[in-house]
C-alpha cells in the first residue's frame, strides 16, 4: 500500500489538478525528491535554495507536524497520509 499525499489547491497546477497523489518514499526528504521527479516544479515551490522546507510550508504525517517529529528525516510507512499545507497569514 503506498503513501497518500494530499496536495493543497495552490499546487494543483503542478500535479495536473490531482488533489491526492501516491508515493512510495521511506521518509519526507525522499518524498520531496519523488514528488519533484513525478511533478517537476514541486520542490522549488516547497523548498528553498538549500533544499530545506520553506518556512510557510507545513507538512504533516498522519496529522503530526514533522517539525515536532524528525523533520525531513521523518520516516514514512505504507498507508501513511502526508498533508502539505501552506501557512496562511493575514487579518486586521
Amino acid at each position: 500500500m503506498p503513501i497518500n499525499v494530499r496536495i493543497p489547491p495552490p499546487l494543483l497546477p503542478v500535479t495536473g489538478g490531482k488533489s491526492e497523489v501516491e508515493a512510495m518514499s521511506s521518509n519526507i526528504g525522499s518524498l520531496l525528491e519523488e514528488l519533484e521527479t513525478n511533478y517537476p516544479g514541486m520542490k522549488e515551490r516547497l523548498c528553498d535554495d538549500q533544499g530545506e522546507l520553506r518556512r510557510f510550508v507545513n507538512v504533516y504525517v498522519n496529522e503530526e507536524d514533522i517539525r515536532f517529529l524528525d523533520g525531513k528525516e521523518t520516516k514514512l510507512n505504507e498507508g501513511d497520509e502526508v498533508s502539505i499545507i501552506p501557512a496562511i497569514a493575514g487579518g486586521n
